[in-house]
């Protein structure tokens, strides 16, 4: 079991942070894109349809012979869009594979105050997920000190820290669901699924902070995911994380730019009619996707953002969505 509580946190920063004494934004950050950064999104209440045919639209390159890390939204075991649906998980593990990755990994660190990580993951059937789907688990409750990495930015003053293997790993991979966040978050979706790489003893501060939503893009800097999966089938749009008011958005949503797969996630809620957090707000001064944009990590405008479908369906709620997104 890991021993790295807060204690121990405030005494390894230190020494830590002189191993990166930059945010990680020239290692991870994204140029302004010469290109428009291409969401896809599949208009389905089947789950293990829409991963399979937004992958497919999406085409995502450089998966073959790759040890894939994928991180899912665990943060209870709550019904999805409480915490990532086994179908949605499956069915990615399932796609990464018959697109040639080498390996899969599975990595998580739940709650607080949700419970354990271990527990939660058994209540979700993880491991025996895993077992069928021929992935490994990695607990981020259990890793000893020495796999962390820390990182500085301006508004995480003692620094943070994210998993090695994840900062390290040869593929990222993120999915993610479309709910509001009813603890100062707004929304949460792929920019705050990067708050589970974190060790629980910093989330505290975190959660206290009235700049939360900032340092939520800035532990961005730390990683970037080669690919985004948004389960908005169903969606929270009111309250959150694990229990919200429930509305069905029938939609997945693929990408590689945490920027844009969240600007459409928040299309999607606005889309269905949300809490006026995120109701009277224009979806790029949202502080979460405000502060991405100035730390570069992804489209820095709606202009920049391309949906791309495969039926008039889908085609037509991307129509709905395109407009939404125009306003800012």
């Amino acid at each position: 079991m890991s021993s790295f509580d807060r204690r121990s946190f405030l005494r390894t920063s230190a020494a830590a942070l002189a191993l990166v004494p930059l945010s990680g934004l020239d290692r991870f950050a994204l140029a302004a894109p010469a290109r428009k950064s291409r969401v896809a999104l599949v208009r389905t209440r089947d789950r293990r349809t829409g991963v399979m045919q937004a992958l497919k639209l999406f085409d995502p390159k450089g998966i073959r012979g790759k040890r894939v890390v994928v991180k899912p939204n665990f943060n209870s075991a709550d019904p999805t869009p409480g915490s990532t649906h086994n179908d949605t998980l499956a069915q990615l593990v399932a796609e990464l594979y018959a697109r040639g990755a080498g390996s899969v990994t599975l990595g998580e660190g739940s709650g607080p105050p949700a419970g354990s990580t271990r527990g939660i993951m058994e209540k979700k059937g993880t491991f025996d997920l895993a077992r069928d789907g021929r992935f490994d688990v990695v607990n981020y409750d259990e890793i000893p000190e020495s796999d962390w990495v820390a990182f500085t930015s301006e508004h995480w003053p003692r620094g943070f820290h994210l998993p090695r293997h994840v900062v390290e790993a040869d593929y990222n991979v993120s999915t993610c669901c479309v709910k509001t966040h009813g603890y100062g978050g707004v929304f949460t979706m792929s920019l705050k699924l990067s708050v589970g790489l974190t060790p629980r003893a910093i989330r505290r501060d975190m959660h206290r902070s009235p700049d939360m939503r900032r340092m939520i893009a800035e532990l961005n800097t730390g990683y970037r995911p080669q690919l985004v999966v948004l389960d908005g089938v169903d969606c929270f749009t009111d309250g959150g994380p694990g229990q919200g008011t429930l509305k069905q958005g029938n939609v997945m949503i693929v990408g590689d730019d945490r920027i844009a797969v969240d600007a459409v996630g928040v299309a999607v809620l606005k889309e269905l009619g949300s809490n006026p957090a995120i109701m009277d707000r224009r979806i790029f001064e949202q502080e979460q996707i405000a502060r991405a944009v100035e730390l570069k990590l992804g489209a820095p405008s709606p202009a920049q953002i391309e949906l791309v479908t495969g039926d008039a369906q889908s085609a037509a709620y991307a129509s709905r969505i395109r407009g939404i997104l125009d306003l800012g």
